[in-house]
């Protein structure tokens, strides 16, 4: 006997759907073609904050960082019209909003479907906030910091030893020069043997000098790979990636990308370990402040450059290490290495631009740093 295919005998398609969504682990949440929610999930409920009632029939932007929520409508209706998938199908992390207003980093992947000959999306949503549950994209990512982080993190100490090294190297071949005079003066100059141990202690000096020299020059041959990159791609994606794995309720985030910014000429990995150092700086800054909001803005600063800038409303930074906040082995943190930010510093130094801190006027502190725009040929 055959059986046609699709569902068992007795069993209702819709009602199995439902069971899935009901059941499934992960958010599921379908719009139609307008943006408006046409169903949302149990795990939805639970990742958001919202009851079922509270959405449906509302655009799905509300689950969105204020900032982000202009855009949405916008690429809907680009999709329709050109048919050109910027997310659908493809997994992307993005920031979320639930409904007590903070926010969390999320992998959202996104299908079509059609009923009745309308579009119907529907969107699968993860949440990462725990480390654990962190999908491929993200670990990938997270692993490529890492590694750059400590190619930085030798790089700097690297730096810093052979300052803080060749400093008494230094004072070591002065001595020596000071101590070789005073045994040419000594009585029975020529069976003195003070001066030929001088000169190999002199010699030692000279070799330690030079293997501190070509440490330093090895670490400074670090290859980097110099794409053209959006800059709103940049910032959103830092700016989910630092807040991965940061326990706790996260802050309110307010993102003000000016529109129509020209790309920028940089290694991703670089600069996004930049942002995501200057965000994860600004959430434990703002630890134990009553109002937790993180501002991140980037905007033209001249034809050439654009500015991009992290701010927090925590304590601030005190003045006496302000000054010197960006040099080797300083740090606000008791168990900081106090190599982030001269990492940050030299990353963004080396690709032509510049990083500084200033404090806010109601409170906290901005970190802004410029970048060369991609420059562009007409023709």
């Amino acid at each position: 006997m055959s059986q046609s295919s699709g569902t068992s005998p007795g069993l209702d398609r819709s009602a199995l759907l439902e069971a899935m969504e009901g059941t499934s682990n992960d958010a599921i949440i379908t719009i139609d073609d307008r943006g408006l929610m046409q169903s949302f999930n149990p795990a939805a409920e639970r990742l958001f904050g919202y009851a079922q009632d509270e959405v449906i029939g509302r655009n799905v932007k509300m689950l969105m960082p204020e900032n982000f929520r202009a855009d949405h409508d916008r690429y809907i209706a680009n999709y329709l019209e050109t048919g050109v998938k910027k997310i659908i199908g493809i997994g992307r992390v993005v920031l979320g909003e639930k409904k007590d207003g903070s926010t969390f980093p999320i992998e959202l992947a996104v299908g079509e479907s059609k009923i009745d000959g309308r579009s119907i999306f529907v969107g699968f949503i993860r949440d990462l906030t725990d480390i654990q549950t962190e999908q491929r994209r993200v670990q990938e990512l997270q692993r490529e910091l890492f590694h750059v982080s400590r190619l930085g993190e030798m790089g700097q100490l690297v730096s810093g030893l052979a300052h803080e090294v060749n400093q008494p190297l230094a004072a070591i071949m002065n001595y020596l020069q000071v101590a070789q005079q005073m045994a040419e003066n000594l009585p029975s100059a020529d069976s003195n043997p003070i001066p030929g141990v001088l000169e190999k202690v002199e010699a030692q000096a000279k070799r330690a000098a030079d293997i501190v020299k070509r440490l330093r020059a090895f670490i400074d041959r670090r290859e980097v790979e110099r794409k053209s990159e959006n800059v709103a791609t940049l910032i959103e994606e830092s700016l989910a990636l630092g807040m991965v794995a940061k326990a706790g309720r996260g802050p309110r985030v307010r993102l003000d990308i000016e529109a129509g910014i020209p790309n920028v000429l940089v290694d991703r990995v670089q600069i996004q370990q930049v942002v995501v150092n200057l965000v994860r700086n600004a959430i434990d800054a703002m630890a134990s402040s009553p109002r937790r909001e993180l501002t991140i803005t980037a905007e033209a600063a001249s034809t050439d450059t654009v500015r991009i800038a992290v701010s927090d409303t925590g304590p601030g930074i005190a003045p006496e290490i302000a000054d010197r906040l960006f040099g080797a082995f300083v740090t606000t943190k008791p168990e900081g290495m106090g190599v982030g930010l001269s990492i940050c510093r030299s990353i963004i130094e080396g690709h032509g631009g510049r990083i500084s801190c200033e404090p806010n006027t109601g409170g906290g502190t901005t970190f802004a740093f410029t970048l060369p725009l991609e420059q562009r040929t007409d023709g």
